[in-house]
């Protein structure tokens, strides 16, 4: 780094997020929306006669021409020490006439809540965005890889086949899930106030009503419908909560792509570039899931962040500032880093490289452990009671890594031939017919995911 970059200490400023986020919480951003709720509140007020147009002409004049600079607002909270005066002070300075009208019958919160509201529907909007990206690569996947067997596991261990697709099903529903959640919320998110300095309205007298909905039509936002001086914070609480959420389910599936390539695994790894990319500074044969590994460590950081907005749900009577500090580094912090991991998320799952033959060696070498549920089920089936077909198929598997495959063992079993015939037996144990259950259902999840991404 070079330059005024030596000087930066949080990772975020040169490590961790994407442009468009950036911009989204940069300063003259989140002036620019505190702006425009002032002249929107202006604006209002003129039409139902409460200040002059001409004044509220000249308040929007200044705030679409950029007239009121971050400098001089720094400058004046310099001295009034407190950031919405000092913005209100600027664009009075630069109002003419009209600036005497600035901020009329409002509360400081009535601007900075309003202004985040915008700030989060838009933050929303990139967040929902990247959902969608995410659920379709992992869809890409589950069609390309609905019929292709893979051992399932539970505790660690091999259980019955899967497929490949049906894994990126499960996964691509549970983020399509975050994406609902999501439309679900935003109403009660988008939300600002003009209710003045405990929520009352006084301040805006026989057109407190009006005044409200008719800033938060202007700015396309919902109106809390009974706020203190703020709007209430189970409203950030919820959102933030979504976020963990959401982080939980990219750690879920970060961590998959983590176990699949381990060396003893290696079903599927993330996109290297075998060209430059170096995994150890050491070790050169080494292809780490490094996407992976950071989508986890920055995704416990986001649930880390869920905590604060619940302790801020507690106000001293109508308001205290026990919020504000924490909200000013949680909100953008969290929804920055979320949006970072659901992109790495998708770069891995965009990229990702799956090794079927290796899938089918997997299967293979649990000597057709997999398969003993299809066995025992057609035993039952033939008459056995299930307990008893569980304690052949029970007996049939011990010391696994000793003696024939499962198949070798079945064939040679009195009980399991008195059913079947051995070329019943390898049909029964053939993973390749098992996963057509688990191929037909990933047609019918992604038929519905398509449906609903559509919306």
């Amino acid at each position: 780094m070079s330059g005024g970059s030596s000087a930066l200490f949080c990772p975020l400023e040169f490590r961790y997020g994407r442009a468009e986020v950036r911009a989204l919480f940069g300063r003259e951003a989140r002036l620019g929306r505190a702006l425009r709720v002032e002249a929107a509140l202006a604006e209002t007020e003129a039409g139902l006669g409460m200040i002059p147009p001409e004044a509220a002409r000249a308040i929007s004049r200044a705030v679409d021409g950029g007239r009121v600079s971050l400098a001089r607002v720094d400058e004046l909270e310099g001295t009034l020490r407190h950031d919405v005066m000092a913005i209100a002070r600027a664009l009075a300075e630069v109002s003419g006439d009209g600036g005497r009208w600035v901020h009329y019958g409002s509360t400081s919160a009535d601007i900075t809540d309003t202004a985040l509201a915008l700030e989060l529907r838009e933050s929303a909007g990139i967040l929902r965005r990247d959902l969608e990206s995410l659920a379709r690569a992992l869809i890409a996947l589950a069609t390309a890889h609905r019929a292709t067997p893979e051992v399932g596991r539970t505790h660690g261990q091999h259980g019955v086949p899967i497929s490949f697709g049906y894994k990126m099903a499960v996964g691509a529903a549970e983020v399509v899930r975050q994406r609902s959640r999501l439309d679900e919320l935003l109403p009660r998110l988008a939300v600002g106030k003009m209710a003045g300095a405990v929520g009352t309205g006084a301040g805006f007298g026989a057109h407190a009503v009006e005044v409200e909905a008719g800033v938060m039509e202007r700015l396309g936002l919902g109106a809390d419908e009974a706020p203190t001086q703020i709007v209430g914070r189970d409203r950030i609480a919820e959102f933030t909560n979504w976020l963990a959420l959401v982080a939980g389910t990219a750690e879920r599936l970060a961590t998959e792509v983590r176990n699949l390539q381990r060396t003893e695994i290696a079903e599927v790894s993330e996109p290297f570039d075998e060209a430059h990319q170096v995994g150890s500074s050491t070790m050169a044969q080494k292809r780490n899931p490094m996407l992976s590994e950071n989508v986890s460590s920055l995704a416990r950081l986001v649930r880390a962040f869920a905590l604060p907005p619940l302790e801020n749900m507690v106000q001293w009577h109508e308001r205290d500032l026990a919020n504000s500090a924490n909200e000013r580094v949680v909100l953008p912090h969290a929804i920055l880093l979320t949006d970072d991991l659901l992109g790495k998320l998708t770069e891995v799952f965009s990229g990702l490289r799956v090794d079927a033959a290796r899938m089918a060696a997997e299967l293979e070498r649990s000597g057709g452990g997999a398969m003993t549920e299809s066995l025992m089920l057609a035993l039952t089936a033939r008459g056995l009671a299930r307990a008893d077909a569980h304690e052949i198929l029970r007996r049939l598997t011990r010391n696994p890594s000793e003696g024939p495959p499962l198949a070798a063992r079945a064939r040679a079993d009195p009980e399991v031939t008195r059913h079947f015939t051995p070329a019943e037996i390898d049909a029964l144990l053939d993973p390749a017919g098992y996963v057509r259950a688990a191929a037909e259902k990933t047609d019918r999840v992604v038929a519905r995911l398509e449906r609903e991404l559509a919306r």
